[in-house]
């Protein structure tokens, strides 16, 4: 039977144990949104996890939604992303990119051309943004992407799954989740569309898949993953029959042999906001698209020790990506197995600048 300790073959890579480090947005890249040598500290510390998934990254310029986010897309960021793989390879580590693009959550001071930001349609999903200064503002109406753009962005999906390569990370993650680009596609919520990409089921999750396919086309299925969040409702999406529009996504990526699928199960959040965006929301869990994925199935959203071994017990997943826990304990895989307490995490410092609530938790044995 499976533990959190046991190893795990994903893709081409043994895997020493089976816990993950979730993608957390810590928005600490520099002015040009490359990471530099803090954040190849950072990750460093956290190298003994199973795999590491970067922070989420933009594909492109439109990509960007917030501060200090870094960006996968310009040779400047490749050549900061090195010092970040280098750094866990030295260890012995493995490190996934995750790929973004914000969609409509972005602000027009972003955008390269000053216009509104994209989306499936022209249809709000929150009330406020945030502007390139850092000061929150009314959110803007969005455009509604042509076939035109959607061509254009798979290109970038592609220039970014090329210079994740070139950076040295060992495979690319698909963020489809949290109200962003591809989920706002995927959910009939925001989806007004009526062409090919509008809907429909497999209309609506057509843009996700072919994303996920041109990642594929540079790393080859055995080193991409996929991030989905069927339960959230963060930046305010929801879908009127979700346990079939995201059973048709599941059952279609499981065709394509991938590393993996990401499911994020229900956070605080959600369950306390849910019925007020959609009243008929449901949470949804892991073990429900068990029997549509028949590869690895890795999932997260505030797992203890004692639910984590319970997921892998009863083969609900087959790896826990822990997020909050791992921010504040660099150590995590080896205070788990020794069951140690866990240092307290300081969410005031989750987005801030500097090595503090970043690099300076401190370690099991110091």
């Amino acid at each position: 039977m499976a533990s959190l300790f046991s190893p795990l073959q994903l893709g081409p890579y043994t895997l020493p144990n089976r816990v993950f480090f979730a993608p957390c947005t810590r928005c600490r890249a520099d002015e040009d949104r490359a990471p530099h040598s803090l954040n190849a500290t950072y990750y460093q510390q956290r190298a003994t996890g199973g795999l590491l998934i970067s922070e989420a990254s933009q594909i492109s310029q439109a990509a960007i939604g917030y501060r200090g986010t870094p960006g996968m897309h310009t040779r400047k960021q490749v050549e900061g992303w090195k010092l970040v793989t280098d750094a866990i390879h030295q260890r012995g580590g493995r490190i996934f990119a995750q790929l973004w693009h914000c969609g409509s959550i972005s602000h027009s001071s972003f955008q390269p051309d000053g216009l509104a930001p994209f989306s499936s349609s022209a249809v709000l999903s929150r009330d406020e943004a945030t502007r390139s200064d850092g000061t929150k503002v009314p959110s803007q109406l969005p455009r509604a992407m042509t076939i035109d753009d959607i061509r254009a962005t798979l290109n970038d999906y592609r220039h970014a799954a090329q210079c994740a390569f070139e950076a040295g990370f060992d495979g690319v993650e698909l963020h489809g989740a949290n109200g962003y680009l591809l989920d706002q596609f995927l959910r009939d919520g925001i989806n007004r569309r009526t062409d090919e990409y509008g809907g429909s089921i497999p209309n609506r999750a057509r843009f996700h898949l072919e994303a996920t396919k041109a990642l594929c086309e540079v790393w080859g299925p055995s080193r991409v993953g996929v991030r989905l969040s069927p339960s959230g409702v963060f930046n305010h999406v929801y879908d009127t029959t979700p346990r079939e529009t995201f059973g048709y996504a599941v059952s279609e990526l499981g065709r394509l042999g991938l590393a993996y699928l990401h499911i994020m199960e229900a956070m605080a959040r959600d369950l306390e906001t849910g019925p007020a965006i959609w009243p008929e929301y449901e949470a949804i869990p892991a073990s429900y698209f068990r029997p549509l994925f028949k590869g690895t199935l890795v999932t997260n959203a505030g797992f203890t020790k004692e639910k984590a071994d319970l997921y892998l017990k009863e083969g609900w997943a087959d790896a826990i990506a822990f997020g909050v826990a791992y921010i504040a304990n660099p150590d995590l895989p080896e205070r788990l197995a020794a069951g140690a307490a866990l240092n307290t995490p300081d969410p005031s410092t989750f987005y801030s600048q500097g090595p503090r609530g970043y690099t300076d938790y401190p370690l099991m044995n110091h």
